[in-house]
């Protein structure tokens, strides 16, 4: 699964792959240090200054990143799901559930629709798994939409839909 976090390069203990580096540079667009990459590429003392600063800069995009899309998806406080009471109710598939979480069904885009009576679930399991897919790297936003009869709520990025549907007869 995509943790959204690019793998780090290690210099402790080894040298350090000068061309994965400068990938790595070239990937946070630092045009400044490519520029002068020269001068850093033969000391191995800046390779691996350079390295822990690659390293800074890809977490901290990463971290803000993940805020930014937990902010613009305004999914809200929620019950997280380990504290899920799987006795109540009683028809609910934990075993369905908890394969929604691992996101499998986000390789094909296949939308996921929970249908249920006031008051079982539906929306926290809904926004539970938009927060791991938003830990996984994906987008998602909150609506509302109404149809006929009926009040949904939808996570959705515009390629996935999760649908919460409440209400109606």
């Amino acid at each position: 699964m995509n943790t959204g976090t690019p793998p780090a390069v290690s210099h402790q203990g080894g040298a350090i792959d000068a061309a994965q580096l400068q990938g790595r540079v070239r990937a946070l667009n630092l045009m400044g240090l490519l520029a002068n990459w020269s001068s850093v590429q033969g000391d191995p003392a800046r390779l691996g200054w350079v390295n822990e600063l690659a390293g800074w800069e890809e977490r901290e995009r990463s971290r803000r990143s993940l805020e930014r899309r937990l902010r613009s998806a305004h999914i809200g406080r929620f019950k997280p799901l380990a504290d899920f009471d799987w006795g109540w109710p009683t028809q609910c598939d934990r075993a369905a559930v908890q394969d929604l979480m691992s996101l499998s069904f986000m390789l094909d885009a296949t939308n996921v629709v929970l249908v249920g009576p006031n008051g079982v679930g539906k929306t926290m399991l809904l926004k539970n798994l938009a927060r791991r897919a938003l830990h996984a790297g994906q987008k998602f936003r909150q609506a509302y939409t109404g149809l006929p009869g009926r009040c949904h709520r939808a996570i959705g990025d515009g390629d996935q839909v999760l649908v919460s549907r409440w209400g109606g007869r």
